[in-house]
């Protein structure tokens, strides 16, 4: 651990957290324009993300929330642990921190003056940084050397070929990626995702996130990728350009939302649109090492023609033997029928779930997206699940509170 904060830091950054809140965003805007300044740390983002503007408002909050639970520590130890995964899977190694203290320091005397911002209340900005920063540092230290002692691990960065592409949907392809050098890979927890480097014709080297959406194994990874019109060119690589044969770089999966080794509760697997590829990787774990447990598949899609993997789920959930399969399509087509192609038409409503899954005893896993996020945790919490048994992930930063 590192040393405590003192009683003085912890005053002076309670004292201006509201300051500093005010003006968050702005902080974290002027924070990046100095970080991207060097090359190679600006390299290590996902600038998706940036574009939208909505990695700033991460930011932003995760400063705040540190601010003002400065002395509540333990509150922030999910949100530290997410930072953690999501640094060993961009690769952030701990020569990398003192940029970002350097850039943050200067953006809020940037933002908020030298009056303001002055050199005491630097300082304990500084020590609180450096603090968060030793938590990390540690967390990450520690996953990488827990992967590097497992069966197929590795650290940093592997070359990856696509050894088959399948297309599942109008709109998702799947990818199967196995080692160039031929080894073993590290089975991934069902849920947890892959960091990819990509090297475009038009943006050069670019970095993504994608859930695994197969079950754990030793020889291969499957991601499932929408196609996004919009954006910055990831999945519209993987889907025009990336053949089979095409070589992809892979940091070892990482995240904290998986389906644990031993459930103790029924399971229901909740999903909306692309939201079903860790769910599918969770469900073929389901058929494979838990035959006796109760698992509720449900998932929301647009239409036919959107919906990806159902004919897989189905074989899945028919050889579990346990696990039911509910599908709501939102705006089904004309050659859509209840019954036929899907079970419901419109979309899943917490009353729903409460007439038809194991609801007072699940643990619910749900992933989609933001607005389906954000109807369903909170949706569920107000219905009487508690927060324990909500489990969730987003597809992008954590940028917005979803219990509300």
């Amino acid at each position: 651990m590192p040393k405590p904060l003192s009683a003085e830091t912890i005053a002076c950054v309670k004292a201006t957290a509201p300051v500093v809140a005010a003006r968050a965003t702005e902080v974290t805007k002027a924070m990046y324009a100095r970080l991207f300044q060097d090359a190679h740390i600006k390299a290590l983002f996902n600038h998706a993300n940036q574009a939208t503007g909505k990695q700033h408002h991460a930011l932003a909050g995760a400063i705040v929330g540190y601010a003002l639970n400065i002395e509540n520590l333990e509150v922030l130890g999910p949100a530290v642990e997410r930072m953690a995964q999501k640094h060993v899977g961009y690769h952030v190694l701990p020569e990398h921190y003192p940029y970002v203290a350097k850039a943050l320091l200067g953006a809020i005397v940037e933002v908020l003056g030298e009056e303001t911002a002055n050199e005491a209340v630097l300082a304990a900005w500084g020590e609180a940084y450096w603090f968060l920063a030793d938590l990390l540092k540690e967390r990450e230290h520690a996953i990488r050397d827990a992967i590097e002692a497992t069966d197929g691990g590795w650290n940093g960065w592997r070359a990856f070929e696509i050894a088959e592409r399948t297309v599942e949907s109008a709109v998702i392809t799947s990818f199967v990626l196995r080692p160039k050098d031929g080894g073993k890979v590290l089975a991934h927890k069902p849920g947890q995702y892959l960091t990819l480097r990509l090297t475009t014709p038009d943006q050069g080297e670019i970095r993504r996130n994608y859930t695994i959406s197969n079950a754990p194994n030793e020889a291969a990874y499957r991601i499932s990728v929408k196609r996004e019109e919009s954006g910055q060119g990831g999945s519209r690589f993987l889907h025009d350009l990336a053949a089979i044969g095409t070589t992809v770089e892979l940091t070892p999966p990482a995240g904290d939302f998986f389906l644990p080794d031993t459930p103790e509760r029924p399971v229901v697997l909740l999903s909306g649109g692309v939201g079903l590829t860790p769910m599918v990787s969770m469900l073929e774990t389901i058929a494979q090492k838990h035959p006796d447990l109760q698992t509720a598949f449900v998932h929301g899609a647009l239409d036919g023609a959107t919906h990806a993997m159902d004919d897989h789920v189905r074989a899945l959930a028919k050889a579990h033997g346990k696990t039911s399969v509910a599908t709501f399509y939102a705006r089904p087509a004309a050659n859509d029928e209840a019954g036929r192609t899907h079970d419901h038409d419109g979309l899943i409503t917490v009353d729903w779930l409460q007439a038809n899954t194991p609801f007072e005893a699940a643990d619910f896993f749900l992933c989609g997206p933001r607005p389906f996020l954000k109807a369903f945790v909170g949706g569920l919490s107000r219905a009487g699940v508690a927060s324990d048994r909500i489990h969730f992930e987003f597809f992008g930063p954590s940028d917005e509170a979803l219990a509300v």
